[in-house]
């Protein structure tokens, strides 16, 4: 698709709670979108990270159209130049929950998050969501690295919305063979990259390239949303 065919809007939006700062969003729309996809970024990077901008086109090449914002703590850090740790779920969740809430459109919904952000939409996913269709969740945290003990299953046990997760298969916060041994709802499916990391990223000897995983992992959400929408 032409780059040229994309409208890209920078904006707030208005917290639920009034403690929170207004939140940014980028809503990336193309003509004749089937549907809009909320995308949470990880931990580390924020909403106009390559890593999320790259996933937005790809996203818009299938006639679906994007919206990605910070949470509190992301813009606290780009605004101070300060590296502020995440806020607790709580917060994170009434961050999403805004901007879903204020939303307006016909279009089916789609949650989605890289890492920190996936878990945030599938832990949403627990309640009740009229808008939304399904969740969607690049390198889900299973768990924290080098601690597989300490597991964050319960979101997708109590799922009340189909997930997608694409994982890389060797990901370091739960890789193909630990997650085998989960129990998760059946409301979940499970899509293994080979060789992908935590980011997707391949090793150069396993002979794929990591915009290949990052195509291939669009080409799964797409399906997904065709599937669900």
């Amino acid at each position: 698709m032409n780059n040229n065919s994309v409208n890209e809007v920078n904006a707030v939006i208005k917290t639920l709670d009034s403690s929170l700062p207004d939140i940014s969003v980028i809503e990336n729309n193309v003509p004749n979108a089937t549907a809009l996809v909320i995308f949470a970024h990880g931990a580390g990077a924020d909403k106009s990270s390559d890593y999320m901008q790259t996933m937005a086109e790809l996203l818009n090449v299938h006639k679906i159209n994007v919206l990605r914002f910070n949470f509190a703590y992301m813009d606290r850090r780009l605004a101070d130049n300060k590296r502020y740790p995440p806020e607790r779920m709580p917060k994170l969740l009434t961050c999403l929950n805004s901007v879903l809430s204020q939303i307006d459109t016909s279009l089916p919904v789609f949650l989605a998050g890289k890492s920190m952000g996936g878990r945030v939409a599938a832990t949403l996913a627990e309640s009740e969501l009229e808008k939304v269709k399904g969740v969607m969740c690049i390198g889900y945290p299973f768990h924290p690295q080098k601690q597989p003990e300490k597991l964050r299953l319960e979101p997708l046990q109590k799922t009340l919305l189909p997930i997608l997760i694409v994982q890389g298969d060797r990901d370091a916060l739960g890789n193909e063979s630990e997650i085998a041994d989960y129990e998760i709802s059946s409301l979940c499916q499970v899509s293994f990259l080979a060789d992908g990391d935590h980011n997707l990223k391949p090793r150069v000897k396993s002979g794929f390239t990591h915009q290949q995983h990052l195509q291939s992992a669009i080409n799964l959400m797409k399906n997904f949303i065709i599937e669900k929408r």
